[in-house]
């Protein structure tokens, strides 16, 4: 039986080692290559730090600072946004709709990606539609100037990720029965009450898959900062794209990925750090001490 078992995972240890470990071993060696020539992509003759130095000099440094800022905040949007959603559509919504709520919240995935964002560019155009419109009203005296921007970058991530959101919040707060909210109910405590120290923290696996699902994503997405972006929206996914495919400079583009990587790995575990001591003192309220004399 140990063996069977054993065996059903070697499709999966496959899987994660030729799609996932290979490619990033061959990132991460030819992160220390360089560039010989014009016409050369890569050479790994000379191995060295430099190409490292290179990607965090100041002018790639700000397009990394610009990108940790879209990914964090697009993903606090996506959060704020999906989580009413999510529990709108798990608590409140009649369970014979719950399906065809859930179908109309995928439907942006029923598109493709660059078509979905080619579209959300032609919607913030200067000449587009809800410009006109914002113009016929008054809210705006001219043109909207907002494509081409970081403000537009936001709109598009936010935009072409809140499913991935949704999804996991909705499982979260699907699976929290409800005869718990109603005990917490019966015990006093108001709705609030309730969703806070009932619903949150046993749907805490589901937060936090929706935020790993829409903040890893969204820090290398590079389609939507090339086409809503333009100079003023630029994300590292977009710079490490033309490292590979205009500049043909494939050992700086292996390095912004492998810093990449890095930086999100370090912000994940900042912002579990962070949790941990925000939550603590409401943990040890929470904690349940047995004593001699209870």
């Amino acid at each position: 039986m140990p063996k069977l078992k054993f065996g059903l995972a070697i499709p999966a240890w496959a899987w994660l080692l030729v799609f996932f470990v290979a490619p990033i071993f061959m990132v991460i060696v030819f992160s220390f290559g360089y560039k010989p020539s014009i016409f050369a992509t890569h050479a790994l003759d000379h191995l060295s730090f430099d190409r490292y130095l290179e990607a965090l000099s100041p002018t790639f440094f700000s397009t990394f600072l610009n990108t940790l800022w879209i990914g964090i905040l697009g993903t606090a949007l996506c959060l704020v946004i999906g989580g009413p959603v999510a529990y709108w559509i798990a608590v409140k919504a009649p369970p014979s709709k719950r399906g065809l709520l859930l179908a109309l919240v995928m439907v942006p995935f029923w598109t493709n990606f660059l078509v979905r964002t080619i579209g959300w560019q032609v919607i913030l155009a200067p000449e587009g539609w809800l410009s006109q419109l914002l113009q016929g009203i008054g809210v705006i005296p001219g043109p909207l100037d907002l494509l081409y921007s970081r403000g537009a970058v936001l709109l598009g991530v936010v935009y072409n990720y809140l499913p991935l959101m949704i999804l996991p919040l909705f499982v979260a707060f699907d699976r929290v029965s409800g005869p718990l909210r109603e005990a917490s109910k019966d015990l006093g405590a108001n709705s609030v009450t309730t969703f806070l120290r009932v619903t949150v923290p046993l749907a805490r696996p589901g937060i936090i898959a929706g935020v790993l699902l829409v903040y890893i994503p969204l820090m290398g997405d590079y389609i939507t900062a090339t086409v809503l972006g333009g100079a003023k929206g630029n994300m590292i996914g977009q710079v490490v794209a033309s490292q590979f495919q205009t500049a043909q400079n494939w050992a700086l583009g292996s390095a912004m990925a492998v810093l990449l990587i890095i930086v999100i790995m370090i912000s994940i575990a900042v912002a579990a750090g962070l949790l941990w001591l925000v939550t603590l003192p409401l943990r040890q309220r929470n904690r349940l001490v047995l004593g001699e004399g209870s």
